[in-house]
């Protein structure tokens, strides 16, 4: 039994699996309430499924890059579990959640690439490009979108972008080889086969020192004085 917890954009979901297979998952789409449901998403996961917190044998964290304080309660929460019941903590890429599914959905036509975005403000994303196997074809960046962005890429694939950092870059990435899908958010269901290979791997981070991928550091906002 696996607990999974994705927290990393506006959505807060969590999942429980026996292997790989999904027996309780449930998002929340309303906005930044993390640190008001995610223990009770976890709460109700184990309730629902009649599951021992005992019979936890990891817990699986969205890793980032993301958010930078939805990825601080998600890791902080999966570590106190994992720390509290002595079991692995498992650490899943955000980008890779976000682009399992749609990489199934699409299958693996051609040399079609795949490329999760997460917004990071204004016109920068943090992205990454996979092939149909789930293998990186470039690694994680951040990437502040113009015209020509992505041109030698788009110039010998077709490109499907997806996640909350795509919506944006539709009017700028015109290239008749870019194709966007909507409606892709990293879900904690999704996390389950990827979590498991790494289970069966003993691919776990030290949860005393494990931190999330931020790619860029926390920037505060100062308000304005009112005058």
């Amino acid at each position: 039994m696996i607990l999974h917890i994705e927290t990393s954009t506006d959505v807060c979901s969590v999942a429980l699996s026996n292997q790989q297979e999904i027996l309780f998952k449930k998002a929340d789409y309303n906005g930044m309430n993390h640190a008001a449901l995610l223990n009770c998403f976890i709460q109700e996961a184990l309730e629902t499924t009649q599951t021992d917190k005992k019979a936890l044998k990891a817990v699986s964290v969205s890793s980032g890059p993301g958010s930078y304080t939805g990825l601080r309660i998600g890791v902080s929460t999966a570590k106190g579990l994992c720390y509290g019941l002595d079991i692995p903590l498992i650490a899943i890429s955000t980008l890779e959640i976000l682009a399992l599914p749609v990489i199934k959905q699409i299958g693996n036509e051609g040399e079609n690439l795949f490329c999760p975005m997460i917004d990071a403000r204004r016109m920068e994303v943090y992205d990454a490009f996979y092939r149909a196997d789930l293998s990186t074809y470039r690694p994680v960046a951040a990437d502040i979108i113009t015209a020509e962005s992505y041109k030698d890429i788009l110039a010998e694939h077709f490109v499907y972008f997806f996640g909350n950092g795509a919506e944006k870059c539709k009017a700028v990435l015109t290239d008749p080889h870019a194709h966007f899908i909507d409606g892709i958010v990293p879900l904690a269901e999704n996390m389950a086969e990827l979590a498991w290979e790494k289970y069966r791997n003993k691919d776990f981070e030290d949860v005393a020192y494990f931190e999330p991928f931020y790619l860029k550091e926390f920037q505060a906002t100062i308000p304005k004085k009112v005058i």
